[in-house]
């Protein structure tokens, strides 16, 4: 989780990571930043993540963000 605020961070500098859980919905995140975080993550954790969880609810906090990469690492 901790490697995956650095992404953020370096993405989107000026958010809260440890709480906010409107990042898409308040538009902290928009989708060119969304484009760059998910390359970032793809690199980072060697994983694919798929057009059809490119969703606000995958994306709207950290927590969230983590346990998607968890799942797609899981599912391999």
């Amino acid at each position: 989780m901790e490697r995956l605020i650095e992404i953020l961070e370096d993405i989107q500098p000026d958010a809260d990571y440890e709480t906010c859980t409107t990042l898409i919905d308040d538009h902290i995140l928009n989708s060119l930043a969304v484009i760059a975080l998910v390359a970032e993550i793809e690199d980072e954790y060697d994983i694919t993540v798929p057009a059809v969880e490119i969703i606000p609810e995958n994306f709207n906090s950290a927590q969230k963000l983590y346990e998607l990469i968890e799942r797609l690492q899981e599912e391999g």
